[in-house]
């Protein structure tokens, strides 16, 4: 089977609460890591603190985030490991080919990301018309950036 596109690497690992403030405790007083950005969206339902672990090309974020109303779907906070991020190298290409092969998305297409990349999400549950999906996990499948992607060509060929 012949893949159009490359999963590259850990994009990022989003953990939900239902306050961020317990896991920022943890994450950022605790195990050190810095909080780079937030970001907060009615749409999404989320307030989220951006962390980082590593540097350069090879930075994995960790997304500590809340529900901005825990009543309202998207529920971030159900989830204790809400979603992986995985860098993508051509986001477009993977999304029609995945969808060709029977894959369920969720709703909202491919869109700007809370760190401003094209994101989309593969769906944690199948459907009759779409039987495969995260089998319970939410996957954001994330542009990476040129610099990533040549980060991780360079790297590949080394080994």
């Amino acid at each position: 089977m012949q893949r159009p596109f490359k999963v590259l690497g850990i994009q990022q690992i989003a953990i939900g609460a239902p306050d961020k403030t317990r896991l920022q405790k943890l994450w950022v007083d605790l195990l050190g890591l810095e909080v780079i950005g937030t970001f907060r969206s009615e749409r999404e339902n989320v307030d989220e603190d951006i962390c980082a672990i590593g540097s350069g090309p090879f930075k994995v974020e960790v997304d500590l985030l809340q529900p901005l109303d825990p009543e309202r779907k998207p529920a971030v906070h159900t989830t204790p490991l809400n979603h992986v991020g995985l860098w993508i190298d051509d986001l477009p290409k993977a999304v029609e080919w995945l969808g060709q092969q029977g894959l369920r998305f969720a709703p909202g297409g491919i869109r700007k990301g809370a760190a401003g990349f094209d994101i989309c999400f593969v769906h944690p549950k199948g459907s009759d018309e779409l039987p495969v999906s995260g089998e319970g996990v939410l996957i954001e499948l994330v542009q990476a950036p040129p610099e990533v992607v040549d980060a991780f060509a360079r790297l590949a060929a080394t080994s």
